[in-house]
């Protein structure tokens, strides 16, 4: 009896028991991370000093190109890139513009910006040749930076060879001189654009009364402009930075020289006009590209610069393009990776803010512009443009490649 209840109970207890199922559903699968990447971009210039105002003013270019493109979300490889920017200041100095170029090479840099002047850009191009890092330069003009035979060095706008030219056929032609003094500041910037500038005085027969030199951190220059002074030049030109400009064009006038100044793109800014004083008045320089008003996309970059930093001192425009042209590279290659990209920037045909970037065999800008401007009620106001194919320019929108 007792076995037979048992079984009973048994029975029944197996008969309470619910079904399981065969197998649990299967979980949905989390969606797996897309990955990123930083991308570092060096950007050099001088941050200290009596340039300051210009490197800050490029390196904002390079900041305002960098939160753009991080705005936009890039994907690059099948990742989510981020562009980081590493700024360092080389002080307009040679030696320490190989400090910080190794510094950048050291950081694994993806690319580099800059430098500022031709003086440290010329030494520091050969670390980052050596390393095969890219490099980019907005405002460097000696042509023997590009000459080198760097595979890795690139400028977004005109050299000194089209500038000096430009410059020799705009004292012969349109302001008349057949006499011109010469004045430098022995930098490869200063002096470089000062040869270039004579030779194109010479070829239009012109004769060069006077050759000086000064250097980068001086400011009294009478003793010069007396020397000069004799000599009666109906130009005075000066290879070298607003910093000096400016004092220089203050003491030309308050000694009484009748001659006309007249500077390259180290001048072509307001300080050198707040430095002179009223002594700017009617005074001369040129500047690589056209004006902002007439860039391709010179407006819009204008507006969105001064509302985040104020007063565009100088290349700030050029530093911009040359981080959208390094990052266009880096989408046609569909990778950051350095070799893989440098290929690429030498292929380039970019509406850019300053100019359509196509890049010749040497990594300089094909068919440069030089535009010549005159301070006219405290302000440079735009003459002429020489060379290049400024209405191409103004016919895209930047940044739509062709």
């Amino acid at each position: 009896m007792s076995l037979a209840v048992a079984a009973a109970l048994a029975l029944a207890a197996c008969g309470d028991k619910k079904e399981e199922p065969a197998a649990q559903a299967a979980a949905p699968a989390t969606p797996a991370a897309q990955p990123e990447v930083t991308v570092k971009l060096g950007h050099i210039a001088p941050l200290t000093g009596p340039q300051a105002h210009l490197g800050k003013d490029n390196e904002n270019g390079a900041r305002l190109a960098v939160d753009e493109l991080n705005a936009k979300g890039l994907e690059i490889g099948g990742a989510k890139v981020k562009f980081e920017l590493l700024a360092e200041d080389d002080q307009a100095d040679p030696k320490q513009g190989t400090i910080v170029a190794q510094k950048l090479v050291d950081a694994k840099v993806n690319g580099v910006i800059g430098h500022l002047n031709s003086g440290t850009t010329l030494p520091a191009s050969k670390i980052y040749a050596d390393a095969g890092i890219p490099q980019i330069s907005g405002s460097a003009t000696n042509p023997k930076y590009t000459q080198q035979g760097f595979a890795t060095a690139f400028r977004v706008m005109a050299n000194d060879v089209q500038q000096g030219h430009a410059l020799g056929e705009f004292a012969a032609q349109a302001i008349k001189a057949k006499t011109v003094a010469i004045i430098d500041d022995r930098t490869a910037y200063g002096q470089g654009l000062a040869d270039e500038f004579e030779k194109a005085v010479l070829a239009n027969g012109g004769k060069v009364l006077a050759r000086e030199f000064t250097n980068d951190k001086a400011t009294d220059f009478a003793a010069i402009l007396t020397k000069i002074k004799s000599k009666k030049p109906e130009v005075v030109f000066y290879g070298g930075m607003d910093s000096q400009g400016g004092p220089m064009v203050k003491q030309l006038k308050s000694l009484g020289l009748k001659s006309v100044f007249l500077t390259g793109d180290g001048g072509c800014t307001p300080e050198l006009i707040k430095l002179a004083g009223a002594a700017a008045e009617g005074q001369y320089c040129s500047l690589p590209g056209v004006p902002l008003e007439k860039m391709a996309g010179g407006k819009e970059f204008g507006d969105k610069f001064t509302a985040k930093y104020g007063q565009i001192q100088l290349y700030a425009p050029y530093v911009y393009d040359s981080v959208m042209v390094m990052a266009d590279a880096m989408k046609r290659a569909n990778s950051v990776e350095p070799a893989k990209y440098l290929p690429e920037i030498g292929k380039t045909e970019y509406q850019g803010v300053t100019s359509k970037i196509v890049f010749d065999g040497n990594g300089d800008l094909k068919n440069g512009a030089i535009s010549l401007y005159q301070v006219k009620d405290g302000k440079w106001e735009y003459l002429q443009t020489i060379g290049g194919d400024a209405a191409a320019d103004a016919a895209a929108p930047a940044g739509d490649k062709k």
